[in-house]
């Protein structure tokens, strides 16, 4: 399995998992992660294994879909300092490949309290599509802390601006 069954695992559940009504935001602490995250409903999670940087990993994942929005976060042990760089790279690689997206449209610098500075850690905004033709835009973020990785995404057709920077400015790792 490749890195980029993790995003459509996430278009997936954006398909067929019903809208809430409204945005009931909650923390959550995913298992095993460290991270403390805002979640606008409540998430379910599962792992599998998949090959990320030429290594077989576990992978957890933890999703939802609120308000026509899918939100994500996962997380896998690379095993090894020299693998961590790349695998941020291939993460944000793959969820854009993951919605045929044809460019990127912005990428900055990410910082999330707690995470290991690392120059490829960023966050990009995207627009592709579903397999059924339907546009679909994705903001995705890519950090680490130690040998942990991690990804954190919004899908949708359409984007609550303001909830997505809820997702993601809440995101933290406590030490």
């Amino acid at each position: 399995m490749k890195a980029r069954s993790v995003t459509a695992g996430l278009v997936t559940a954006w398909v067929s998992v019903a809208c809430a009504p409204a945005l009931d935001w909650r923390e959550v602490r995913p298992e095993s992660s460290g991270l403390v995250a805002l979640f606008p409903c409540k998430p379910f999670g599962n792992a599998r294994r998949l090959n990320l940087v030429g290594e077989s990993v576990e992978m957890t994942l933890y999703t939802c879909s609120a308000a026509g929005a899918t939100y994500a976060i996962a997380f896998a042990d690379v095993g090894q300092p020299h693998r961590v760089g790349q695998a941020l790279e291939d993460l944000a690689v793959a969820a854009a490949r993951n919605i045929g997206a044809g460019a990127v449209h912005t990428t900055a610098p990410l910082r999330v309290q707690g995470m290991t500075p690392n120059p490829r850690a960023l966050r990009r905004t995207v627009a592709g599509q579903l397999g059924d033709g339907r546009p679909v835009q994705e903001h995705v973020a890519v950090f680490s802390r130690g040998l942990r990785v991690f990804q954190a995404t919004v899908i949708a057709e359409k984007l609550d601006a303001d909830a997505v920077e809820m997702f993601f400015g809440a995101l933290r790792l406590p030490t």
